[in-house]
């Protein structure tokens, strides 16, 4: 099951001078792919002169081992988007994009040294965050009776659920979001108060 998993506040920016090469490493907060995509070409498109653009992206919770990426964007292999991932994963952040902007000073940092400055700078830029913390929702269905709706809501604010719309016809049909570890007592809830009537259908 899901568990809560820390995303960052705001966006933060460190800039590092590495023998003569300046080195801009910013984060940002980036639910899924297409947004950390569009951050990443948004750097780009703000250091246009930059020599390499490397980055690396969590892009859903810190389990999700399928929503990763990076790229060394032209430095030597395993140099500098695997560091930048590897600092983004020790963090245990969800949701985060981290691209490291390189201005060449001429002077070769060898494999090592690359490894220490885009690493070390993920690592630099990541103590001066802010997080909150996100708990996975589930989406589902309740269609009820109007006189049930008042012990539902009730139900609802229980157990950190909330009502996202409402459909008012012969019957009520509710959206409803969730804390998703607490979906069985939802369920088990409006079973017992409802004698077996009442059931939540999850929304895939």
């Amino acid at each position: 099951m899901p568990q809560p998993y820390p995303i960052i506040i705001e966006q933060v920016e460190l800039v590092e001078e590495i023998k003569k090469s300046r080195f801009i490493t910013t984060l940002a907060h980036t639910n899924g792919r297409e947004q950390a995509t569009a951050f990443i070409q948004g750097m780009k498109d703000m250091h246009p002169n930059a020599r390499h653009h490397c980055w690396a992206f969590v892009a859903a919770a810190p389990s999700n081992s399928v929503e990763l990426g990076f790229s060394d964007d032209g430095e030597p292999s395993g140099t500098a988007g695997k560091p930048i991932l590897a600092a983004l994963q020790g963090s245990g952040l969800g949701e985060v994009t981290a691209v490291v902007v390189r201005y060449s000073g001429g002077i070769k940092l060898g494999t090592g040294g690359l490894v220490r400055a885009y690493g070390g700078g993920v690592q630099a830029a990541l103590k001066q965050i802010r997080v909150i913390e996100k708990v996975p929702q589930a989406l589902g269905h309740i269609m009820c009776h109007y006189p049930q709706i008042s012990w539902i809501e009730i139900l609802l604010g229980q157990l950190g659920g909330v009502v996202v719309t409402s459909d008012y016809g012969e019957m009520v049909s509710l959206e409803v979001s969730i804390d998703i570890r607490n979906v069985a007592a939802l369920k088990r809830g409006l079973k017992d108060k409802s004698q077996g009537e009442l059931k939540f259908s999850l929304i895939e």
